[in-house]
This record gives C-alpha cells, sequence and structure tokens, in this order.
C-alpha cells in the first residue's frame, strides 16, 4: 500500500510522530547531480509559517542514507529522511477513543485493529508529504525543460485567497480551497491507453495526498454540458498544438503535447477547532469534541508544491517507461 511507480518507484514511510518520515526511490537515473540544496526550493514552498496554517515547525532537512556517492544519484535505491523533532503527542491522547470527524482516524483504527499510530494521524498524516515533495524535486531532475507550476486560485469558495483565510482565522474554523496546476514542455505521446493513462497516473498520486476529494483535467465536469464541436480542439500544428485546449493537453490518456491544465479539490481541514461530535469508541456515546493540537486551517495553502511534487512523479514514472532521457 506504500509503493507507487513502475520505473520510478517510490515507497513513503514513516508517522507523523514517529521519530523519521521518508522516502525511497528506486529506478531513479544514475549519474543526476543532487544535493540537500536540490530539494529545499520546493521543501520551503511546503512549510507552514503563513497565515492560516499550523504553528507545527519542522526544519525539513532533507538527509540522503542511501543512493547518492560524490554529489550524484549512483541508481541504487534512494532514501531520503527527515527527522521529526517538534512533536507535540500529548495533544493527541483523548483521540485512542474519540476519532475525529472527518479524519481517518476511525478508519485506521478499524483497519489496523487498533494498533496504529494515532498520534497526528500517523501514517496517514500530511506530515507525510514532506517525503513526496522530497521525490516529487528529485523526479523534476530528470524532467530537464519541463515547467510545473500549482498555485491556490480559490478558497473558502472565493477567489479572493487572502481574506477567505483571514476570515477562517477570524472565526476559528477551517476552509477548503482550489489548486490549479499547469505542465508545459511534455511532448505528444506520453502516456498510454486504459489503466495507464496518463490522467488515471496523476489522479493516482494527485489522491495521495490528504485532503484532496476530487480533480479535473481540462474542461473537466463542465465538458458534460458542452457540444462535441465547442469542446474539440481543432489541431493546427504538426507538432500537435491546438487551437484551444479544453481537453487539458490529453487524449486517450496520452500527452497531446499541448499545456497539461488540471484542478484539485481540497477539502477543509478535518481538524477545525470548533466544538463537535463524535462517537467515544471507549463509552459507546456521541460526546462533544473540540480538537486539540496544531493544525492548519486551510490546508489548501501547503498543497501548491505537492501537487507539483506528485505530478512529477507521475511524468518521471512515464518518461522513463517511454524511453525518453532528459538529461
Amino acid at each position: 500500500m506504500n509503493v507507487f511507480g513502475n520505473h520510478f518507484k517510490v515507497s513513503i514511510f514513516g508517522e507523523s510522530h514517529g521519530p523519521w518520515v521518508g522516502i525511497t526511490i528506486d529506478g531513479c537515473p544514475a549519474g543526476i547531480p543532487m544535493a540537500a540544496d536540490t530539494l529545499l526550493p520546493l521543501l520551503q514552498r511546503r512549510r507552514a509559517g503563513a497565515a492560516g496554517t499550523t504553528p507545527r515547525a519542522e526544519a525539513d532537512e532533507p538527509v540522503f542514507a542511501s543512493g547518492l556517492f560524490n554529489g550524484h544519484t549512483t541508481g541504487a535505491p534512494l532514501t531520503v529522511l527527515f527527522a521529526n523533532s517538534n512533536t507535540r503527542s500529548a495533544d493527541y491522547d483523548a483521540l485512542k477513543n474519540m476519532p475525529r470527524p472527518g479524519h481517518a482516524d476511525f478508519v485506521l483504527a478499524q483497519k489496523f485493529s487498533g494498533f496504529n499510530d494515532y498520534r497526528g494521524g500517523g501514517h496517514s498524516s500530511g506530515r507525510l508529504t514532506v517525503a513526496l515533495v522530497a521525490a516529487g524535486a528529485i523526479a523534476m531532475q530528470v524532467l530537464k525543460g519541463v515547467t510545473i507550476t500549482a498555485t491556490v486560485t480559490e478558497a473558502g469558495g472565493s477567489a479572493d485567497v487572502a481574506t477567505a483565510v483571514a476570515k477562517a482565522v477570524q472565526e476559528q474554523d477551517s476552509i477548503g480551497g482550489i489548486v490549479t496546476c499547469r505542465v508545459l514542455g511534455v511532448p505528444a505521446g506520453l502516456g498510454d491507453p486504459f489503466f495507464h493513462s496518463l490522467e488515471s497516473t496523476i489522479a493516482h498520486l494527485v489522491f495521495s495526498i490528504p485532503a484532496i476529494k476530487g480533480i479535473e483535467f481540462g474542461e473537466g465536469f463542465h465538458a458534460a454540458r458542452m457540444t462535441g464541436s465547442t469542446h474539440n480542439d481543432a489541431i493546427v500544428g504538426a507538432d500537435g498544438t491546438t487551437a484551444t485546449n479544453h481537453a487539458g493537453g490529453i487524449n486517450g490518456g496520452i500527452s497531446n503535447g499541448n499545456e497539461i491544465y488540471f484542478r484539485v479539490a481540497v477539502k477543509p481541514t478535518s481538524s477545525t477547532p470548533q466544538m463537535q461530535h463524535t462517537l467515544n469508541v471507549a463509552t459507546g456515546q456521541v460526546e462533544e469534541f473540540a480538537v486539540k493540537g496544531r493544525h492548519d486551517l486551510c490546508i489548501a495553502l501547503r498543497v501548491p508544491p505537492v501537487v507539483e511534487a506528485v505530478t512529477a512523479i507521475a511524468l518521471a514514472d512515464h518518461w522513463l517507461m517511454s524511453g525518453y532521457d532528459l538529461r
């Protein structure tokens, strides 16, 4: 359940309040220049600190445990570790018997017979996205010439993100958001029909990000309300360039050479400060419940670099499967 990919294969591990979280990449090509500084720009964008994000501050300094020698990847499995040094596990003592509404606490306990680490969400915590970002930053070194940009385009139902976040902070309730991602530089022909379509690979990885509830490529759901003559993108260039891009850069599961464009729906953080109700599994009674701890009021603010990272992982896997070499 923790491994993804065919040629650029990632395996994620660790828990929110354990000593480490990390990721191992098997299939990373040898000879790529690599250092901690290579990963830092993307990692720093994911960090908390802005209004509406958690006060938990981790250094997020990557430690290369294997697969790196003399400043280059060796071709062996590449493992990157991140220490957890700013945990407050006592905040989660009540969660053993009081699963948070909307969170994975209840289902994790059911799946693992109560042996799961419930502190901070354990292995299902957003904390592990730091490992996804590290893998994505490495994947981007494979994808020379490809540009991936994700931004928050809506929060709390408003395009005025800053005002929506300020309102959430004032009202002390969490809000969701929309993240838009655009990818330039992917040539036509990447991806496969059916089970390894480029859309399904990207979507699979996007849904590995905690709090993601939806994704749409190009016109997405709006395409259902269009006619074929208006939705179809007229091909105007030998390289596949189209006059419009309603398809979002992918046809039949394969890139068509145009900008890949998709939007992601991020739900409100489950751990809202508002008083709620949940089942006390020890007593069998529904009780009032207030979440303690340090949580993001708008997790969407920290999602863009994670979306960029998982998109890079998906593209790198397809790129290597297709035999391309961008180095």
